[in-house]
């Protein structure tokens, strides 16, 4: 699917022309680029900001993270068995008591094959300085100039001790996307992700105001270094905001002033993903389903119109996946004894990220691999280990047997950061933005908002989720139609196979209900 240009409607298309850019956020990831551009750019949703204070976390979700219980330990090996049982291979204590010498090894062929047989994607630390040198001056020029500039920088000038004749380099202040994501632990960097499990990353260590600053922050990159669309040429370009399922009013009241007031786009009009999935296959009526890198959604579109009471949020996505990938392994014990930490090292999430998408998929028997793993330590090279990896057709499995990821806790934003009495279809503030008069009006005909509270999250598999949301259209005739188009939305390019495995075949006796 051309993704830019179908989310655009064509007559935003014919008004803006070639100055149309469309914004499409996610928790892991944001996806911008120009709607008549074949694809847009994907960038990780993240930030690193230099910091001076010793003590500090690296990473400041780390000061969210809740430790896995023995209960979720006990329904994660439950939910392994079932999976298992369903995949026709030894259960979690069967295995481990066969021993690894009598465990038959699968290949792995189709598309993943042209992986294995690729050379082994290395990532390298980011280099956190500043590409200009600073050539050293005569030591009363240089005091002189020592001043105010100094002060106003506040990040500190540092110096080789060994030849201080070279050069002084300094430290970048911010560092955005992938980049962000390789700094090393030792270096002197916070990182933040503004928008965690769906929502605003809003939490006692992080205020919305550093959230809606970072989200500028990083759009205002992209826009630059992407698009190369400098501050004065925004005024004559639209925006089209793509936003989850999952964001409140006050979320989307946040991301229209960033991109009006901040970014400095002459207008703006919201659609939301499922609604831009249906449009960009040429339907008017379908069940979406929308697998993202932390959060997925469920939700059903009749003649495009988003079906409130249909629409379910799923508390879990591709890292989760990453994650239960790595505790197998681990269970296993075919994971080499190095450091590997999703949380305060995100570099391994690469790599775990680049393990489940090279050789995860959902097929019947006992699946294995032989892959190289590196490991990161702080500040030096990659150290490849080459293994023996195994299960690993079951942590796609958690998509429908959620129990097998137990997800890290980010809480939600506090409940009163979601009372915002101002009702925003209400504001004097052009809701066209510049527009032709009726370009914002239909951005509220298919919303659902939930002014007062975020919306609820449910615990359940991929498969019950879809049947619960159809079974919640209504109509009987609606329900047939809706169990006849179920598409996936895969922005974070997932499994784009996993509705054709057999867990979902009990979709099919539910299109007669």
């Amino acid at each position: 699917m051309d993704y830019l240009k179908t989310v655009a409607p064509t007559q935003i298309l014919s008004e803006r022309g070639a100055n149309l850019v469309v914004i499409n956020l996610g928790s892991a990831n944001v996806r911008v680029g120009l709607a008549m551009d074949e694809k847009p750019f994907n960038v990780p949703n993240c930030i690193a900001r230099y910091i001076t204070q010793s003590g500090k976390p690296t990473v400041v979700d780390q000061m969210l993270n809740t430790e896995v219980t023995t209960n979720q330990h006990v329904d994660r090996e439950r939910a392994y068995n079932s999976a298992a049982s369903l995949l026709k291979i030894p259960f979690l204590d069967e295995s481990s008591s066969s021993g690894s010498a009598s465990r038959k090894m699968g290949r792995i062929d189709g598309y993943n094959q042209a992986s294995t047989i690729k050379k082994d994607s290395v990532f390298t630390w980011t280099d956190v300085y500043e590409d200009e040198k600073i050539s050293l001056a005569s030591p009363a020029e240089t005091s002189a100039d020592k001043g105010d500039a100094s002060a106003s920088e506040a990040v500190p000038d540092v110096t080789d001790s060994k030849d201080t004749s070279e050069s002084k380099r300094k430290y970048r202040k911010m560092i955005f996307g992938e980049e962000a994501l390789k700094i090393s632990p030792k270096e002197p960097y916070c990182l933040y992700h503004p928008i965690r499990r769906g929502h605003f990353n809003v939490s006692p260590h992080y205020s919305a105001q550093r959230v809606c600053e970072d989200l500028t922050a990083i759009l205002d990159w992209i826009l630059l270094e992407k698009l190369h669309i400098t501050h004065k040429e925004r005024f004559s370009f639209h925006a089209v905001i793509v936003v989850p399922e999952t964001f409140d009013t006050r979320e989307i009241k946040e991301m229209l002033t960033i991109v009006l007031g901040e970014l400095y786009f002459n207008s703006a009009v919201v659609h939301q993903e499922g609604l831009s999935a249906v449009f960009g296959n040429g339907l008017t009526t379908a069940c979406i389903v929308n697998i993202g890198a932390q959060t997925s959604t469920v939700v059903c579109v009749e003649d495009g119109v988003s079906l409130p009471n249909t629409e379910k949020i799923l508390p879990f996505g591709g890292e989760d996946i990453c994650r239960c990938l790595l505790w197998i392994q681990r269970h296993y014990q075919k994971w080499p004894q190095i450091n590997t930490d999703v949380l305060a090292k995100p570099i391994d999430m690469l790599m775990l990220n680049q393990l489940k998408e090279s050789f995860c998929e959902i097929r019947a028997g006992e699946l294995e691999t032989v892959a190289t793993v590196h490991s990161y330590e702080e500040g030096m090279p990659a150290v490849p280990h080459k293994t023996n990896l195994t299960s690993l057709n079951v942590p796609p499995m958690g998509l429908f047997y959620p129990n097998l990821l137990v997800p890290e806790i980010f809480p939600q934003p506090p409940r009163q950061w979601f009372q915002d009495y101002e009702n925003m279809l209400e504001d004097t503030w052009n809701m066209d933005f510049g527009g032709g008069g009726n370009m914002g009006l239909p951005m509220w005909d298919s919303f659902a908002f939930s002014p007062s509270k975020p919306k609820k999250e449910e615990k359940i598999g991929l498969a019950e989720a879809i049947t619960s949301s159809i079974l919640s259209a209504g109509r009987i005739d609606l329900r047939r139609k809706l169990f006849s188009s179920i598409q996936l939305v895969d922005p974070e390019n997932l499994f784009f196979y996993t509705l054709k495995f057999s867990p979902c075949t009990s979709l099919k006796s539910c299109a007669t209900m």
